[in-house]
């Protein structure tokens, strides 16, 4: 019971943390006129680069862990897959749809790690499950269609970027699950950071980051969102989200994603981001898939209780 407390405890947590890193990301990269300061890879490769510094001193702890090159292609992968390449894709993603969209759009990825889960790794699933994914991809669907309207851009790319950032973050969450639990939660956090630090070095200097530090008079204001989106919404989330793998499973950590878009609309909504109704309904419904995914074997269980005691 105290475990279970726990986990649904983090898992509040690290979607308010989650929830409002889509507007952190906005931040970093717009003034309030809506004026650009740091370009989506500059301000991907420094959330990264700042996340790694902050961790490594944990990391150069955990080496000993790495006794085999295997463990080392492991947490590389998750790193990339977990962190690198989504921070690129949702940076991207914020420079044509709301905030509250991305929230929604991020609502995807239990359906992923599902079904990577049953592909890759061989883990069981259900029929409830499987309607429940179904239900999760006719809202995707739903949302790409209606969202492709109300998007800054008026394209579907940056939809699409998060959709691809889910599928990863899905492949993410299976690895640490499937190959990493003998590694503690700080341990796969800090060594899988540290495996993207001298890819994100080069990323910060190649996207030219340093010179508009120096003569972006916004950049110092924007720079203080940037650092609280590494530190907090990166480093001390990715953390808090092993540890809840560790302690239940991949599938209940990626449900993390149910409440992220509630938190992400309040705040999109708080800075007067546009939500349409379509938008919403969508949203519903790949809420109720991912809902059945993670409990729709209880209903069913509750289903054949009753019937068998009528």
């Amino acid at each position: 019971m105290i475990k279970e407390l726990k986990s649904w405890g983090l898992l509040l947590l690290l979607a308010v943390i989650w929830g409002s890193s889509f507007m952190l990301m906005k931040k970093g990269m717009f003034n309030e006129n809506g004026d650009a300061i740091f370009s989506p890879p500059q301000v991907a490769s420094l959330r990264i680069l700042i996340a790694a510094v902050v961790l490594l001193p944990f990391a150069i702890r955990s080496m000993r862990k790495l006794m085999v090159r295997k463990d080392f292609t492991v947490l590389l992968v998750v790193g990339l897959s977990g962190n690198l390449l989504p921070a690129f894709l949702f940076t991207y993603a914020q420079t044509g749809i709301s905030s509250g969209l991305s929230g929604m759009l991020n609502s995807f990825t239990p359906v992923f790690t599902l079904i990577i889960g049953m592909l890759i790794f061989k883990v069981k699933i259900s029929n409830a499950q499987i309607i429940g994914s179904l239900i999760g991809l006719i809202g995707i669907v739903l949302l790409i269609l209606w969202g492709k309207n109300s998007t800054i851009s008026g394209e579907s790319k940056p939809i699409l970027a998060v959709i691809c950032a889910t599928f990863l973050y899905g492949l993410s969450l299976n690895l640490i699950k499937h190959k990493l639990s003998a590694f503690k939660p700080i341990e796969t956090t800090s060594l899988s950071f540290t495996t993207l630090l001298i890819p994100s070095i080069i990323g910060f200097f190649y996207f030219g980051t340093p010179k508009t530090i120096l003569y972006n008079h916004d950049a110092s204001h924007a720079l203080i969102f940037i650092t609280i989106l590494a530190v907090i919404g990166t480093a001390m989330a990715v953390f808090l989200f092993n540890g809840i793998i560790k302690i239940s499973s991949a599938l209940f950590a990626s449900s993390v994603t149910y409440f992220i878009p509630i938190v992400a609309v309040i705040i999109g909504f708080l800075m007067k981001e546009k939500i349409t109704s379509n938008q919403i309904m969508a949203m519903i419904i790949v809420l109720l898939g991912v809902l059945l995914i993670h409990h729709g074997d209880k209903f069913v269980k509750r289903g054949i209780d009753s019937k068998a005691g009528s």
